[in-house]
């Protein structure tokens, strides 16, 4: 886990972490498949345009995954405190 070196929008960036260099990586390349996709919507749209549009996508569906979680874990906290109760 030291410096690995990514690409994203065809830049080349040194990034340091305390986590696997492999999980950068596919972080990395997540971020360039966003942003590639704004382009294949939009080709002519300037580059950091497209980055922020990438940015709020992301942002969005972790959101999104964050309301499902919360959602799931407060279904199974009334579904444990139910069966609690039937044993009670």
């Amino acid at each position: 886990m030291g410096d690995v070196e990514v690409t994203i929008l065809g830049q080349h960036y040194k990034i340091k972490g305390d986590v696997p260099d492999n999980y950068i990586r596919q972080l990395a390349e997540f971020v360039d498949r966003k942003i590639a996709e704004i382009y294949s919507k939009s080709p002519n749209i300037a580059p950091l345009k497209a980055s922020i549009l990438a940015s709020l996508n992301i942002a969005d569906e972790l959101f999104r995954y964050k309301e499902e979680q919360e959602r799931l874990t407060r279904d199974i906290q009334e579904k444990t405190e139910t069966l609690v109760r039937l044993f009670d």
